[in-house]
């Protein structure tokens, strides 16, 4: 048997192949791989576990790997360059800031919220009387309005019936000893400023963390023992908030709006 009579659509009965024969056969791993990314799907999803806080039950889902290199994942690493492609068309290289305009209230949304404040006051007049059957029927009412209100497309924080109160704290806790941070007035604007009548510098900007230790094409370890779990899960917890407080220090500094992230 020759390798085109193997790739042909006939039966192979591998029983009758030799060693040499059977090498030349699609592993099942390969055409897993390849039919995901004929598909443009993940070729190396992530199992994340999923818990529904209603019923307690658990369940594994793949999420997409989002790598943005070809050898490690042909289909994410695609869509992650029409997504670059696509914000710097319509973000990075904008002239004019972008206008964002809420839509206007509809009668209905008006209608709603006027029937909501209604029953705030009802509810506040009725748990200084002590009536706590009408304070009960009266939650259900407003929680029916607020389904109502995000279905028909109103954002925003709705005021609670029973507010909690609310203590005053700073975000972060400075150093008396260290300098202040230089600050410019913040400007409503993200666009830079256009020098020479043409010019509008940009800078483009990529933190990357330090690596943790090789790992293999899934993402494990190779080498356990000198692989650094505890700063990777460190990273992984204060990461995000480090990010924050970096961009709000440069928009100080800066002294413009939020930053386009791509």
């Amino acid at each position: 048997m020759t390798p085109t009579d193997t790739a042909s659509r006939e039966p192979v009965d591998q029983d009758t192949l030799s060693r040499a024969q059977k090498a030349m056969l699609a592993l099942s791993d390969d055409v897993a791989v390849q039919l995901a990314a004929d598909h443009g799907v993940c070729v190396r999803p992530l199992a994340m576990r999923r818990i529904d806080q209603s019923s307690g039950r658990v369940e594994v889902v793949p999420v997409p790997c989002r790598s943005t290199r070809e050898d490690q994942c042909r289909p994410c690493a695609d869509k992650a360059r029409r997504l670059r492609m696509v914000q710097c068309r319509e973000g990075w290289h904008l002239d004019n800031e972008p206008i964002v305009k809420p839509a206007d209230p509809t009668d209905a949304q008006k209608e709603l919220m006027a029937a909501r404040a209604d029953f705030h006051a009802a509810y506040t007049d009725c748990l200084a009387a002590g009536a706590e059957a009408e304070c009960a029927e009266i939650r259900e009412i407003v929680e029916d309005i607020d389904t109502e209100l995000r279905a028909l497309g109103v954002r925003g924080r709705l005021a609670p019936l029973d507010p909690t109160p609310q203590t005053v704290r700073r975000s972060t806790r400075r150093r008396q000893d260290a300098p202040n941070l230089p600050r410019r007035p913040v400007e409503d604007r993200t666009v830079g400023r256009v020098f020479g009548g043409k010019y509008r510098p940009s800078t483009f900007l990529t933190l990357t963390l330090d690596t943790y230790g090789r790992v293999d094409g899934h993402g494990a370890a190779l080498d356990p023992d000198t692989y650094d779990y505890r700063r990777a899960a460190r990273d992984a917890i204060h990461f995000p908030k480090l990010l924050d407080r970096f961009w709000q220090n440069t928009r100080r500094c800066v002294g413009c709006g939020p930053f386009p992230i791509l």
